[in-house]
């Protein structure tokens, strides 16, 4: 028997005191808020605290999840080699406790945005449509299956 491969990934949209939202910019992604995939043993809250840490140097609690979002589609990875599998990320809201802001070997640049000019940075359509979720929200946990690759498609879209 084969067992599938997922990947499992988290996501924190942290929130500061000033209204707005943390954002890192990525070598591959552009700007995206911090996160990760979960490492083999490793729940997801810690996982996502250590990827904001990593990535930003800003420590966080994790609040409520958001999101659930599966990239179903298959491409290979930056390499053009690597088969990419069906990827599950999870979008948390998240509030900052303490750190000072840093880059990263994953990350150029990071910097608070106010959180009704998040959109003009972000490029990626996958990350828009997360992102603009989280603007939506309306007390409901969003669903989202997509495709990124040849072009972004949303397959299903809804509140659960």
């Amino acid at each position: 028997m084969s067992w599938p491969t997922h990947i499992v990934a988290v996501s924190g949209i942290v929130e500061n005191e000033q209204g707005q939202v943390l954002l890192v910019k990525t070598q591959h992604g552009g700007w995206v808020c911090p996160g990760g995939q979960v490492e083999v043993g490793e729940n997801l809250m810690d996982a996502l605290i250590r990827e904001i840490k990593e990535e930003s140097g800003i420590d966080v609690l994790v609040s409520h999840l958001i999101g659930v979002f599966s990239n179903t589609g298959e491409h290979k990875w930056h390499d053009g080699v690597t088969e990419v599998p069906t990827k599950v990320i999870l979008d948390f809201v998240c509030k900052p406790i303490g750190g000072q802001l840093c880059t990263s070997e994953e990350t150029s640049e990071s910097r608070w945005v106010d959180k009704d000019q998040v959109l003009d940075l972000i490029t990626a359509p996958a990350i828009r449509a997360r992102y603009q979720a989280y603007l939506d929200c309306d007390g409901t946990t969003k669903y989202m299956d997509y495709v990124t690759k040849p072009n972004f498609e949303v397959k299903v879209n809804r509140s659960i």
